[in-house]
């Protein structure tokens, strides 16, 4: 995406060239070459110059060696007067600038020097003036006040802070520089030379005083305009307070003004802050601590926790300042629409899309902490927050539009951005470009800064929205009150929208109003919510009949009340619904399609965002989940966590909520079967359990091995990859390592990873966990070794019960160490290959089954799909039983391969009758559609009309009579088993 990342060589011919093309096309190439040699050099020797000047990229050590060079040969340089020693570096710097600009100009006049070297070169240098004139100022000011410390006497540095395009190392070749100045802690200065110096006193300053002297200084030294030009025109007014505040700060001043007094429009300045000085009085360790604290520091003020999507309506609303300033500025003229930086289209809107969508999502995706532009580009790309095409798109457009602005800046070396009007000079512009005349030129820019509009109205002016409202923010209203007015008049309104039971909105509405969340909101807020409510209110009643799933509009209002006054509280949630009116819609559909799915959403609202990503619904073909990018993006927003448990533990949770939330929105288009959405949940839940042990073992101090020995097998629906949404995971921890605090040390992993999975923080909880299953149920250890696993499964009367054995027919090694979950498997079938007596088999299972029908007895007026006779459980029992009876007839059964693809194994292999079984695999199918749709709309027990699934349950009854050869449960002795666990 960043088109011309690399420099190209160059032939000396082609240089020569772009020399030429230079010298004849600007004012500042040949004016500068009558300085530097005198104005009766020649032509061979401007051509020479510019050749030698423009052989390589300007890198910052070529930038550094010429200052050096530069500086040696001025014969102040080494004065014992400070100030001269100061002035003479000022010098070098000016001369070295001339040097840089006049290399890099023919270089990228040539079409050898991509934007990023271009750039790149303009950032080195100020890196090199802001050191190098630190280091010559501070050395003047210490000699007179000593070195300024800490109140503990540690030295410290000034951080220079480089905001806008200089943090970005995207400075342009006739950029201001935006700096802020920050100190780390308070104090004074002291006399620190070896040996002490008794023949001179030094007077002490405070730290704020030394290092405000030292930035006027510095700000002279790099702006000031003498007779060979300036280095960088410095902008100190994005220090706190702008000019009316102290030019610097130490950190604790720094950060109480983010806390207190940040405005929007200052977190997309500190978005792209970053030191570019380096250490003059501190060690190198020291510093780097500086800058970390520093960034620390500014970080959660420029990236919330959360979703923020505040940043629309910030950057909207910054954006019409910056134009409105330039309106005024323009004495009333409207705005300049030929300029290429500030105007409809131009580079600031690109800015500003990258900058918006960074602080959206950046709390939550470290990838999009960047301060480059382009790299942020590829970055929202990588995280979906952008389509490929709209960001290799927005990356070309910014390239174009750097490309120009340069090429009108060469000119004379002046900070323009206007696209001349005058066809000479837009031919002189499109020769610096080699493009074929300004007329071309003028027309690929035409169509570049249309296609950066329209992509800046997607982001910032969402359809649906009046002229007005655009401008504010706020979509269009019908002007009535939905928050406050009384009962009479909501209900009133909602029975004219045309709902048919508008005092029960009425009702919650006024509830609404009242409740603490809106009643603590702030004006704005309020407003916010108030456009929102009117929307809803609106919308619901007018949603296609067939989007409501079986739901009216009086229950899907009532429902987006519940939503709305969860996320009332929580004003970036409402801006995305006020922002997005497509996301609202999607919204209203998935509260009419699912009680559950409304419940969900009202628990982890944060999953609003899934619904701004236009592929997961318009695509029906997408393909399944990559759970191997799934699983790399978690892990590296773990590891930009760590050691923050807590953080690690919500970061877990918010990736698998959203994960189940796309799922969800899948299968409620009817783009997923039953048996891939709970493929999906079950690869989800490994994948969930894989990162965790990875990143819980990495915080166990006494860890002996880089990876644990250790594995997490599965039962029950989890084992046999039939995970639904709300299921619970039956686990046990097993371990093959003969390390001596082996028991001890996987010990630790099974509690830490259990913490992990279960504990309640404030994005939820991830699974219940059950772990009756490991060996000995609830009075055997937490973690067993393999061998002790192996002699419990095959221990005889000491050992596994039946029922134990039929669990283990849906066990499988999910997570963790591949070699202890192949051993785990190889144990699980020479278990389900032993011999056995099928009669006492038969028995065993019947007596187990009576004992579930008991435990779940048949409810009047209706059918449980799941427990009642000829349901589901006596499918899996039937199963279960064909695995240990016959798998050592029929090796294919011991595949987990889930019920109907074992049913169809018995038919196959003669062990059932093929239409049993296909019959069976039918009601079953059916049945577990019928269960998750009656749970997707709330119902815990899935009841149906006996008469509706008559036909599934006599074809499930005849499975049962076949393979157990009775038609009722027998009752007979068996251990206390575990019910759930061979459901």
């Amino acid at each position: 995406m960043t088109s011309g990342s690399t420099s190209s060589p160059a032939s000396a011919s082609v240089l020569r060239d772009a020399a030429g093309v230079a010298l004849a096309s600007t004012r500042f190439v040949p004016h500068t070459l009558a300085a530097l040699l005198g104005s009766s050099s020649t032509e061979a020797q401007r051509f020479e110059v510019l050749a030698t000047l423009s052989s390589g990229p300007w890198d910052r050590d070529r930038i550094d060696a010429e200052f050096q060079r530069l500086l040696a040969a001025d014969p102040q340089a080494a004065d014992i007067d400070a100030e001269r020693r100061v002035a003479a570096c000022g010098r070098a710097l000016r001369r070295a600038r001339r040097l840089v600009l006049l290399g890099t100009l023919v270089r990228d006049v040539a079409g050898v020097a991509p934007l990023a070297e271009v750039v790149g070169a303009m950032t080195a240098l100020a890196e090199v003036a802001v050191q190098r004139g630190v280091a010559a100022v501070a050395d003047g000011l210490s000699r007179r006040f000593g070195t300024p410390c800490a109140r503990d006497g540690t030295p410290q540095d000034l951080l220079v802070v480089a905001m806008g395009k200089g943090g970005g190392g995207e400075l342009n070749v006739s950029s201001d520089l935006d700096l802020v100045f920050v100190y780390d802690q308070e104090g004074e200065t002291r006399d620190l030379r070896r040996p002490p110096q008794h023949d001179a006193v030094l007077r002490p300053l405070g730290n704020q005083e030394f290092f405000e002297r030292l930035g006027r200084a510095l700000i002279g030294l790099l702006a000031d305009a003498t007779a060979e030009g300036f280095v960088f025109r410095v902008d100190m007014r994005l220090r706190p307070n702008g000019d009316s505040g102290p030019l610097a700060v130490s950190s604790p001043m720094l950060e109480d003004y983010l806390v207190r007094h940040g405005r929007a429009w200052e977190r997309f300045a500190w978005l792209k802050a970053r030191v570019v000085s380096a250490p003059v009085f501190a060690s190198a360790a020291a510093f780097a601590m500086q800058c970390k604290a520093l960034d620390d520091l500014v970080r959660p003020f420029v990236f919330r926790k959360y979703l923020d999507f505040n940043a629309i309506s910030a950057l909207r609303e910054l954006h019409a300042r910056i134009r409105a300033e330039r309106t005024r500025r323009g004495a009333g003229r409207p705005e300049r629409q030929d300029d290429v930086k500030l105007g409809r289209g131009g580079i600031r809107e690109i800015e500003f899309i990258a900058q918006a969508l960074q602080v959206i999502r950046g709390g939550r995706d470290a990838r999009l902490r960047t301060r480059s532009t382009l790299v942020a580009l590829e970055a929202l790309v990588d995280c979906r927050a952008l389509d490929a095409a709209s960001g290799a798109a927005l990356a070309a457009d910014y390239v174009l539009l750097r490309q120009v602005e340069h090429a009108l800046q060469y000119v004379d070396d002046a900070q323009t951005h206007l696209f001349p009007p005058d066809p000479a000079a837009r031919d002189r512009v499109a020769r610096l470009l080699r493009r074929r005349d300004g007329e071309a030129l003028a027309q690929e820019l035409g169509g570049a800064r249309e296609r950066v509009a329209a992509a800046f109205d997607a982001v910032f002016a969402p359809a649906g929205r009046t002229a007005a409202g655009a401008g504010s923010g706020g979509e269009a209203s019908d002007g009535a009150e939905w928050l406050g007015a009384p009962q009479d008049a909501l209900q009133a309104r909602l029975s004219a929208l045309g709902y048919d039971r508008p005092e029960a909105g009425a009702a919650r509405l006024a509830a609404l109003a009242r409740s603490r969340p809106v009643g603590t909101a702030s004006d704005g807020a309020r407003l916010a919510i108030e456009r929102l409510v009117g929307a809803l209110c609106r919308s619901a009643r007018q949603l296609e009949p067939q989007a409501h799933a079986g739901t009216d509009a009086d229950e899907l209002l009532l429902r987006a009340i519940d939503l709305v006054e969860v996320i009332a509280g929580r004003s970036t949630y409402v801006a995305l619904l006020d922002e997005f009116p497509r996301a609202r819609d999607r919204v209203l559909r998935l509260l009419a399609a699912s009680r559950w799915a409304t419940d969900y959403l009202v628990r982890h609202p944060i999953l609003l965002d899934e619904l701004l990503d236009e592929r997961d619904h318009a695509d029906p073909t997408r393909g399944d989940p990559d759970w191997g990018a799934w699983r790399a993006a978690l892990r590296a927003q773990l590891d930009d966590a760590h050691p923050d448990a807590e953080r690690q533990m919500n970061l877990l949770r918010d990736a698998h909520h959203a994960q189940v939330f796309r799922l969800l929105m899948a299968d409620l288009e009817g783009r997923l079967t039953l048996e891939r959405l709970a493929d999906h949940l079950s690869a989800l839940a490994d994948a969930a359990l894989e990162e965790t042990i990875a990143h819980v073992w990495r915080g166990i101090a006494r860890r002996h091995r880089a990876a644990p020995r250790f594995a997490v097998v599965a039962y029950g629906k989890l084992g046999g990859k039939e995970l639904g949404y709300a299921s619970d995971l039956d686990l046990i921890f097993v371990y093959d390592d003969d390390h001596p605090d082996a028991a001890e040390l996987y010990g630790q992993l099974a509690r830490r990873t259990i913490t992990w999975l279960t504990t309640h923080t404030s994005s939820g909880v991830l699974f219940d966990i059950d772990l009756r299953l490991r060996p000995n149920g609830n009075a055997g250890l937490l973690v067993t070794t393999v061998d002790a696993f192996e002699a419990y499964q095959r221990g005889g009367a000491a050992g596994a019960w039946v029922w134990e054995h039929q669990a283990l027919t849906r066990a499988r090694a999910c997570a963790g160490d591949r070699e202890v979950g192949a051993r785990v498997e190889a144990v699980r079938r020479a278990v389900l290959l032993q011999p056995r007596d099928h009669d006492r088999l038969a028995q065993a299972v019947v007596a187990m089954r009576a004992r579930m029908l008991a435990a779940h007895p048949s409810r009047g007026g209706g059918f449980d799909v799941k427990h009642d006779r000829g349901g589901m459980v006596d499918v899996e029992f039937a199963v279960q039983f064909l695995v240990l009876a016959c798998a050592a007839r029929e090796p294919r059964l011991l595949g987990n391969l889930g019920n109907l693809a074992l049913l169809h194994i018995a038919g196959d292999a003669g062990l059932v009758d093929m239409a049993l079984a296909d019959g069976a695999a039918t009601a079953y199918r059916e049945y577990r559609r019928r269960q998750h749709a009656l749970r997707l709309n709330g119902h815990p027990a899935a009841i149906v009309e006996a008469a509706d699934v008559a036909a599934h349950r006599a074809a499930v009854q005849a499975l049962w009579r076949a393979v157990l050869r009775t038609d009722e449960p027998l009752h007979g002795d068996a251990a206390a088993p575990l019910a759930r666990a061979v459901a």
